[in-house]
């Protein structure tokens, strides 16, 4: 169920996409739907909860691959296994950038992306022993690279461009 609201919601957002049409993907009734989740809102909560969990395991198969327990390295590593998964899993960015939308306006979509970066960041900074500095830095590659893969920034052949994607890993 959570798997189809995923790419539900990632193709056409939160505002966009009903209850109807989940319940019409999974194969399900809608009431069927409304028996597992109260409403719409939670529903999409739910999925940004799953998206959270996933990356939080990208991260530690990225802890597990790196070459050192140095902060550079942990940080490298994480980084790497991150872009992995958005490039095979673009859902997961989808919903991503979709939930931080929401969150501008919707208390219950911010609560939970506030949550998932608070719990992200507290174990990218444990696990890593990164600076603040570094941990913030991390986060900000990112976000840009979130920005590089939507805007496809690899394909344009313009100074912007390349400016945006110079280092960032993506697959």
């Amino acid at each position: 169920m959570l798997r189809t609201a995923l790419g539900a919601f990632a193709a056409r957002g939160y505002y966009g996409t009903t209850t109807g049409e989940v319940a019409k993907s999974a194969g399900i009734s809608q009431a069927y739907v409304y028996r597992l989740f109260p409403d719409k809102e939670a529903l999409f909560v739910a999925v940004v909860e799953h998206c959270f969990a996933r990356i939080r395991e990208s991260l530690a198969d990225g802890v597990a691959a790196a070459r050192s327990s140095a902060p550079e390295a942990v940080l490298d590593a994480m980084g790497e296994a991150y872009a992995r998964l958005i490039s095979e899993e673009r859902s997961l960015l989808s919903v991503q950038m979709h939930a931080q939308c929401a969150a501008l306006s919707e208390p219950a979509v911010r609560e939970v992306v506030q949550r998932g970066y608070a719990r992200g960041l507290e174990y990218v900074r444990g696990v890593s022993g990164g600076s603040e500095a570094q941990v913030q830095e991390f986060f900000s590659r990112g976000m840009l690279c979130h920005l590089v893969v939507a805007v496809d920034a690899d394909s344009v052949d313009a100074p912007w461009a390349r400016t945006l994607a110079a280092g960032i890993r993506h697959y």
